[in-house]
């Protein structure tokens, strides 16, 4: 009789809609029963559940199994059935590797005797795991035929969690969630981050589908789904119109996709202190102003040296010129002159879902470029030449963008200066810094007295947009 001390007990289910794991308890369960019929001890159970062994994709359980047979830890292995251990042929050789290597030769399942530690058995796994290899493949083609014909008749894919915004029939909108969603898409397209949105979000009580906190990547994964603009995907493709209503318009999920592209593009910062960060100039030498904490006084200084270029004989405490310039935007929120001239630039870009389009499109194939190159498909002057057109094209495109933006932000805003007065201190930091920016263009700072202790207004000569 085999005494076996140290059993593993590995459970697998591909699939788990619900999220109950009830599968994998039968697994199990029946493993449990098996070992105490053998009287063999199980030390423990490692489970993969909603996970398959066809994908190829990683099971950790299983290799934190493999990692504790190597070392000895465990001397047997009960399974339900060898198609929960492996469904390729190959994963099957690598396992009976590691057995041998680790001299395990206990390896048994529930639903049939098979001795891994003679040819027979080995015989036996081997033609069961190609069989299994070759059902997956058919059950794979057949899936993969049936999440075609959905997605092109617009209907919505099963999944364990409802998506945010819709009930779990996944057809109709919950009014609740859909206001949240038309505000933040607002607030995102008026230049507010998706993490200060995701932290309001949770400040505010607002839950997410699974239970779980807020965080930037999912937010960013509602905000660039085609789903909440009525569009169906599949396979990261927009394939049509979906089945279900829309949340939000076409055009504001192309420009959000556009905003996120835009933002990878140019990389993270850290978190905001400074409102006019980028929009000071040196009255002494016409060089940007740089963001700059001396103990605990937030400053905008003029810096030398070769990174920055400037004079470095200038600087303006920060505090007094955001007050300044931030009044001086919302007064001129409620002048004729800005209505007019806002009115204006709405008409030159009335054709942003094109330019959306080519933008997209611009950056695709910039992408394909690389590759080409990486490739050795073409030499680095003809990489470069190819390149020029394409950059200056995404140039043209993202300053387009970027007007159609600076108009986003100051939505509803217009003749309401007063009024944004009042709430000022209240806004996130990003979303002033939005308002400002779709204003002024930049701020000349001139030379101050020295010693004194107050800002003269007429060092500060703004320079308007609009």
């Amino acid at each position: 009789m085999t005494f076996v001390r140290r059993a593993a007990v590995y459970a697998r289910i591909s699939s788990d809609q619900e999220g109950l794991g009830l599968g994998v308890q039968r697994q199990l369960e029946d493993c449990r029963k098996l070992a105490a019929e053998r009287g063999w001890t199980v030390a423990e159970e490692y489970i993969d559940n909603d996970v398959s062994a066809y994908s190829g994709k990683p099971r950790p359980a299983y290799a934190r199994m493999l990692a504790d047979l190597a070392a000895g830890e465990r001397d047997a292995v009960i399974v339900y059935n060898l198609d929960r251990l492996h469904r390729r042929p190959i994963e099957l050789e690598n396992f009976v590797a590691l057995c041998e290597r680790a001299g395990v030769t206990n390896v048994a399942t529930v639903t049939a005797d098979i001795d891994l530690g003679n040819d027979d058995g080995l015989f036996m796994a081997r033609m069961l795991a190609a069989f299994a290899a070759k059902e997956s493949g058919r059950r794979s083609a057949r899936i993969k035929r049936k999440n075609d014909q959905i997605a092109a008749s617009g209907l919505p894919h099963g999944g364990s969690h409802r998506p945010f915004g819709y009930d779990q029939s996944r057809m109709v909108v919950l009014e609740a969630e859909a206001v949240i969603i038309r505000q933040v898409v607002d607030r995102f397209l008026a230049g507010e981050s998706s993490r200060s949105l995701a932290t309001w979000m949770q400040d505010a009580g607002v839950s997410t589908v699974s239970g779980k906190p807020w965080r930037t990547p999912t937010l960013n994964a509602i905000l660039a789904s085609g789903r909440i603009a009525g569009l169906r995907e599949h396979r990261g493709e927009i394939v049509g119109p979906a089945a279900w209503p829309a949340i939000i318009t076409t055009d504001e999920h192309r420009r959000v996709c556009a905003l996120q592209q835009q933002k990878k593009v140019s990389g993270r910062r850290a978190p905001r202190r400074y409102l006019l960060s980028g929009l000071l100039r040196c009255g002494k030498c016409g060089t940007k102003l740089y963001s700059a904490t001396r103990e605990t006084t937030r400053r905008y200084v003029c810096l030398s040296g070769p990174d920055h270029g400037g004079c470095g004989r200038l600087t303006v405490v920060a505090a007094p010129v955001e007050d300044l310039i931030a009044r001086g935007v919302l007064y001129r929120l409620d002048t004729p002159d800005l209505a007019a001239s806002l009115a204006s630039r709405a008409e030159k870009v009335e054709a942003l879902a094109a330019v959306v389009d080519q933008l997209v499109e611009d950056r695709t194939q910039l992408e394909e470029l690389s590759v080409a190159y990486g490739n050795r498909d073409v030499s680095m002057r003809e990489w470069l030449e190819a390149k020029k057109p394409i950059d200056a094209r995404i140039e043209r495109a993202e300053r387009q963008m970027s007007r159609a933006t600076n108009s986003d932000v100051l939505h509803g805003l217009v003749g309401h200066g007063a009024e944004l007065a009042r709430s000022w201190d209240t806004l996130n930091l990003n979303r002033q810094v939005g308002i400002v920016a779709a204003v002024l263009d930049h701020a000349v700072i001139a030379a101050g007295m020295s010693g004194a202790r107050s800002l003269d207004p007429e060092r500060v000569q703004p320079i308007w947009k609009l």
